[in-house]
C-alpha cells in the first residue's frame, strides 16, 4: 500500500495532514484483512483474511515501489486514514495477529470499521480548519470529539459498531460546510451530485464551486478544467485526466483520489497533497 507520510496521534485531536496511514506502525491490515480480485488494478485474486502473497515478515509490501509495473495498481490508491496503526497498536495495544492468532477475526473484522471512522475525522477536520466554517465550528467540534470517541471503543465494541448513523449525524454537516465553502464562487454553482459523467468530455470545464459529490468522472477528460472550491467528496476519479486541471480550494479530496487519477506537472492542487508519482512531467 501506498507508503504515507506522517502518523496520527489516536489520542489527540487530529489534524488534517496527519490522517494518513502509518505502515510502520500497523500489522499490514489491509494487505489481510481486505479482499481484491484479479482484475486490471489487482494481478491476482486475495479473500479476506488471507496475508497478500507480498506481504513481509516486518508487514512492510515487498513491491512498494513498483507496485503498479507488478500489476497492483489497486494497492497505490488506497489509504487507511489512520485506522491501521489505531487499531494495531491502540485496540489492539500493539500485539499483532501473528503473535496472537486468535484475534486475528476480529483484528479484520474492527480494522474497516475504524476505517470509515477515520475517514469521517478526515472529513471533519478539514471542514474545521477552513475559515468559512466558523458558523459551524461549534458543531464540528462537538462532531469531532463524537467520532473520535468511537474510535477509542475497544474491539468488542467496535465490531459490533454500525457507522451508518454516524454517518447520518456527520453528514448534513459536511453538507452545511460544503455550502459555506462554495458559496465564495459565486453565481449559483453547478450541482453535478452522483451524476454519470463517465468518459466525460469536460476539457476546460468552468466546475469552480461545483457540486460533484459522488460523481462518478472515470475516465472523464478534466484537462484544463476548473475545479476550484468544487466538493469532490466521495466523487470516482479513476482514470479521469486531470491535466492542467486546477484543483486549488477543493474540498474534501483525498490523496488516494488523486492518485487514482491522471495529470501532470501543470495540475495545479491544494495545499499538503503530493503530485503521484505516475503522473507526466
Amino acid at each position: 500500500m501506498s507508503q504515507p507520510r506522517q502518523t496520527a496521534q489516536p489520542h489527540d485531536e487530529p489534524r488534517h495532514g496527519e490522517l494518513r496511514g502509518d505502515c510502520a506502525n500497523c500489522f499490514g491490515l489491509c494487505c489481510v484483512a481486505l479482499p481484491f480480485a484479479r482484475s486490471n488494478d489487482f494481478a491476482v485474486n486475495k479473500s479476506a483474511g488471507d496475508p497478500c502473497r507480498n506481504l513481509q515478515d516486518d508487514f512492510r509490501c515487498g513491491i512498494h515501489t513498483r507496485l503498479r509495473d507488478s500489476g497492483f495498481p489497486g494497492c497505490t490508491v488506497y489509504d487507511c486514514f489512520g485506522a491501521g496503526q489505531h487499531v494495531s497498536q491502540v485496540t489492539f495495544g500493539g500485539v499483532s495477529w501473528r503473535e496472537a492468532p486468535q484475534t486475528a477475526r476480529q483484528m479484520y473484522e474492527v480494522f474497516p470499521v475504524v476505517r470509515q471512522l477515520y475517514e469521517l475525522l478526515r472529513y471533519l477536520t478539514e471542514a474545521r480548519s477552513l475559515a468559512a466554517t466558523r458558523p459551524l465550528h461549534r458543531d464540528l467540534d462537538r462532531a469531532l470529539a463524537r467520532v473520535t470517541a468511537l474510535t477509542e471503543g475497544d474491539a468488542d465494541g467496535l465490531e459490533k459498531l454500525d457507522v451508518a448513523p454516524v454517518r447520518a449525524e456527520v453528514n448534513p454537516l459536511l453538507l452545511k460546510s460544503s455550502a459555506l465553502v462554495r458559496a465564495a464562487a459565486g453565481g449559483k454553482p453547478k450541482s453535478r451530485r452522483g451524476a454519470d459523467l463517465i468518459g466525460a468530455r469536460l476539457r476546460g470545464a468552468k466546475l469552480r464551486g461545483a457540486d460533484l459529490r459522488g460523481a462518478l468522472l472515470i475516465a472523464a477528460d478534466l484537462s484544463g478544467a476548473d475545479l476550484s472550491l468544487a466538493d469532490l467528496i466521495g466523487a470516482d476519479l479513476r482514470d479521469a485526466d486531470l491535466s492542467g486541471a486546477d484543483l486549488t480550494g477543493a474540498l474534501f479530496l483525498t490523496q488516494p483520489q488523486l492518485n487514482s487519477a491522471r495529470g501532470d506537472a501543470a495540475t495545479r492542487l491544494p495545499e499538503g497533497f503530493e503530485r503521484p508519482g505516475h503522473w507526466t512531467r
